[in-house]
């Protein structure tokens, strides 16, 4: 999970050095955002049909190694052309990401143990961001941009080798949980992709341009700019880990709209941080524990409501949602960034957790009178 969106933790963290050295502006560096996760939203439903027919091994091992490669296009980019193919070649790790490691959790994990384990593995994704925002942003002072995302490329190329020998070839389905209602009802699957789109353009927006808010509007240097990155990294693993283990049957469908709710408060920190630098810090660690977190909750109650035969297709629909999401909201927030209205990008980006929250709201409202009626 880590690897799956390296890439674009990576161009964010890097953000200010890019615009510096490689003439990327700061819409182009939204666009790059809106091209990878585009990219994955398309591609999400055939991942999710071919992550069910080919099984989970085969499509990490691909994940991992098309990841690599993606790094290493993106390394030796000379400029914004092949920078955004090898971005939009990222596209096809992340479309395989939720459905591949949904899979392996539901053939490998006993069902009291899927919802802390889910946690886990979606903390994955915020690991990649600390990684690109503490180590590798360091490591480019040291090596260059360049260096440190060969760094990474390298590293995902040892992690698919790793994976073609530890991960077992065929894993079948273990059984579904007692008394939690995996269906073939999709419903549940159609409102969590439109509560993730919602989801998604907001946390987008955040990771693309935090470090270059922290650089250019309140006076970091690139590598505590960078910084930031991590630290909502950080909050987000644990964030993830933390609410997925409360997401139990009865209480998982209440809590997207709460951490919704979280979000709306941790955008308007960071838009009080030009009157208040240190806010920055506070509303970045926000973003990670609420708004990040919602992703997770989302997956675990993907597990709790799929039959096991669909549960790639469906975690594809969902991540599909929450790619679109990452796809619309950078250029908008770009924008407004290229203009300096960086007050009124935050808006915009509570407005979508906000949207976000109400999606969730009335899903677990309905969802409380089906099964009443049900009972």
């Amino acid at each position: 999970m880590a690897f799956s969106m390296m890439q674009l933790f990576l161009l964010g963290a890097l953000g200010p050095r890019l615009v510096e050295r490689l003439g990327v502006s700061e819409t182009l560096l939204g666009l790059t955002t809106t091209v990878g996760f585009g990219t994955a939203a398309v591609l999400s439903p055939l991942g999710g049909r071919i992550v069910d027919r080919v099984g989970p091994r085969r499509a990490l091992v691909a994940l991992l190694a098309v990841s690599a490669l993606a790094l290493s296009l993106i390394g030796a980019a000379p400029g914004p052309g092949l920078l955004l193919a090898a971005v939009a070649l990222g596209g096809v790790p992340q479309a395989l990401a939720n459905p591949a490691t949904n899979k392996a959790i539901l053939a490998a994990v006993p069902p009291a143990r899927r919802g802390a384990v889910t946690g886990t593995k979606q903390s994955g994704v915020q690991l990649g961001a600390f990684a690109a925002g503490l180590p590798l942003a360091s490591a480019a002072g040291v090596l260059g941009w360049r260096g440190a995302v060969w760094v990474a490329a390298a590293a995902a190329a040892l992690a698919a080798v790793w994976a073609w020998h530890r991960v077992p070839p065929h894993m079948a389905p273990a059984p579904t949980t007692p008394g939690g209602p995996a269906t073939t009802d999709r419903r549940p699957v159609i409102w969590l992709a439109a509560f993730s789109v919602f989801l998604g353009a907001g946390i987008a927006s955040v990771n693309t341009y935090l470090a270059l808010y922290g650089a250019g509007r309140l006076g970091m240097g690139p590598a505590v700019a960078g910084a930031l990155v991590a630290v909502l990294g950080v909050a987000g693993i644990a964030g993830r880990v933390g609410w997925s283990r409360a997401a139990v049957p009865g209480r998982a469908p209440w809590l997207p709209g709460g951490l919704a709710a979280g979000a709306v408060a941790a955008a308007v920190l960071l838009a009080l941080a030009e009157r208040a630098t240190p806010l920055v810090w506070a509303g970045a660690a926000a973003v990670g524990v609420f708004a990040v977190a919602g992703n997770a909750v989302s997956m675990v109650l993907v597990l709790q409501r799929s039959a096991p035969g669909r549960a790639g297709q469906d975690s594809a629909l969902v991540a599909a949602g929450f790619f679109a999401g990452f796809a619309v909201g950078p250029p908008l927030f770009g924008t407004l960034a290229a203009r300096g209205r960086y007050d009124q990008g935050w808006a915009l980006v509570a407005a979508e957790f906000a949207v976000a929250g109400a999606v969730a709201l009335t899903w677990a409202l309905r969802d409380r009178r089906t099964r009443e009626r049900v009972a």
